[in-house]
């Protein structure tokens, strides 16, 4: 017990190595990872995918609620994978979710062994945590999202570069496999930098002859892993093929104008990318003599730039592409955040202990208004912001909660004075945050983002025997959502399998969206998610 006591007065050891930092890294990819409902968005249409699967076992292509999802299947196999292994333990939406963890997991494994590789093993813990403290990162990252997979490639074809001239065997198979995974995971769009920065490499490798022989050997493995699943679909499933092919196409072509797209991306990145980019930006400037000569600064900026011109090209500006940015920022950030001046440094570590300070109070003060009560002008207010939700108090959650704020004192109060110290507060005070909203908002926050009220009031609305239903302008979310919920996989309205239904759903914001198609049809339910005062749900029946 007291040499227990002295270890925690100790504090930390910094740099963090070998278990204290998968410790707390991967206490950033479970915080907050499971115990909630799917979210409207891409959270809910994701795993709703995902459930598709692994109810009806149709593992060759994604369907989102019964209808073809024009995109690549290896996420929704890892979801319902991990559905399947920890559906015992877990709710199946968290346990499906896991494989976000699993795939943020493996893109901070990845970036790790980049860093360790490029700037040295005193310097390579600082990758990782530079990328998880990313401020764009922390929300898709703990929800159902296949663009993880491409982060995860990213971050592993990063390591297989910088070992491409030193162990091109394992270089090359990691860089196979990961242009794979990317491609099977996101497809055509996001794997194109990866296919154009591994020659990129080769040149930039001191030994060139066993660098291309990594390059080449990656992209027969690439081959290799990614050509069965479209195979399969051909022989198979030949139209799905082609509907994947043509959704690719027009991914390809989907940019909007270049310049204009430049700059919009430009400007998302610092907050999406804070504080690796402004980090990074100083590095590059008082290195600016050095970098161009070292492999470690222009391998992750070549990357950097074939991304971006690749987002510019074929996204619309949106935060989550912007995401693939962030493993070539947090390499070319790594040595400048250990060589931040004593000043600068105690100033980052000072905003970082403040700013989650202050938000780790926040979150208690909220929750006190939520779930006790008080102060009643807070709590009055949360009832207007979500009509008829009523607070309760969940000791397990706040349990947890309080563990995890101590721990967050305890890391503030002992870590000793090092480079590291201001990065670990920040990335770790980020993971604690979203750890507490997460456990302590999370009846306020379900109430509002989940279409389970919804869902279930239209399953008891209807018979048992009540036969197929149809649907009125449901989007993405909400179908996913009804079939994850209650089972029911609406059809089209309008296709003819639709127009046989006895039943309708309908969604709209208006009287006239909301209307039934003719006198012959009558209204049985009407509803909404809480707090909702737009959108609206009737059932009708023939």
């Amino acid at each position: 017990m007291a040499d227990l006591l002295a270890k925690l007065r100790r504090g930390i050891r910094l740099p963090p190595t070998g278990w204290a930092l998968a410790g707390m890294l991967a206490f950033y990819v479970v915080a907050g990872l499971v115990g909630r409902d799917p979210w409207k968005g891409e959270d809910a249409i994701h795993l709703g995918t995902a459930w598709h699967v692994l109810t009806y076992n149709d593992w060759l292509s994604p369907s989102l609620a019964g209808r073809p999802f024009d995109e690549p299947p290896l996420y929704y196999w890892s979801a319902a994978l991990t559905g399947k292994l920890l559906g015992w333990l877990l709710p199946l939406h968290d346990a499906m979710r896991f494989a976000s963890g699993i795939w943020v997991a493996l893109a901070l494994v990845g970036i790790y062994y980049a860093g360790r590789e490029l700037h040295g093993q005193e310097s390579a813990a600082a990758s990782p945590l530079l990328l998880a403290g990313s401020a764009g990162l922390v929300i898709h990252a703990h929800e159902a999202q296949p663009l993880l997979v491409a982060l995860a490639a990213y971050g592993g074809a990063l390591g297989a570069f910088a070992a491409f001239g030193r162990k091109p065997g394992l270089a090359g198979s990691f860089y196979g496999i990961a242009l794979a995974a990317c491609l099977l995971g996101t497809g055509f769009a996001p794997t194109l930098p990866l296919l154009i920065a591994g020659p990129l490499a080769a040149l930039l490798a001191a030994e060139r002859r066993r660098a291309w022989h990594a390059c080449l050997l990656g992209w027969l493995l690439f081959v290799l892993l990614a050509l069965p699943w479209p195979l399969a679909l051909s022989f198979l499933e030949p139209e799905r093929l082609q509907g994947w092919l043509t959704a690719e196409r027009t991914q390809l072509l989907s940019g909007g104008p270049p310049l204009r797209a430049l700059g919009a991306y430009l400007g998302l990145l610092p907050w999406v990318a804070f504080p690796t980019l402004p980090i990074a930006a100083w590095w590059l400037w008082a290195d600016r003599k050095k970098w161009p000569r070292e492999r470690a600064m222009t391998l992750p900026l070549l990357v950097f730039g074939t991304t971006l011109v690749l987002l510019v090209a074929a996204y619309r500006p949106k935060e989550l592409p912007a995401l693939l940015l962030l493993p070539p920022l947090a390499l070319l950030a790594t040595p400048g955040v250990l060589a931040l001046r004593r000043g600068a440094a105690n100033a980052f570590d000072w905003f970082s202990m403040m700013t989650f300070s202050v938000f780790v109070g926040l979150v208690w003060f909220g929750w006190s208004a939520l779930a006790l009560g008080w102060p009643e002008r807070l709590a009055r207010r949360t009832i207007i912001l979500r009509p008829g939700f009523v607070g309760h108090f969940e000791p397990l959650a706040v349990i947890i909660a309080l563990l995890g704020t101590l721990w967050w004192i305890w890391l503030v109060v002992t870590s000793p004075r090092s480079p590291y110290r201001s990065l670990i507060h920040w990335s770790m005070g980020f993971a604690i945050f979203w750890l507490l909203a997460t456990l302590l908002w999370l009846p306020w926050f379900d109430y509002g983002k989940s279409y389970r009220p919804v869902a279930l009031a239209v399953a008891k609305a209807l018979p048992a025997d009540h036969g197929c239903v149809a649907e009125r302008h449901l989007r993405d979310t909400q179908r996913a959502s009804l079939a994850y919920f209650s089972g029911i996989e609406a059809l089209p309205a309008a296709s003819t399998a639709g127009r046989r239904c006895d039943w309708l759903l309908v969604q709209g914001d208006t009287r006239q969206e909301l209307a039934a198609p003719d006198e012959a049809w009558t209204k049985v339910w009407e509803g909404s998610r809480p707090g909702e005062k737009r959108e609206r749900f009737r059932l009708y029946r023939r």
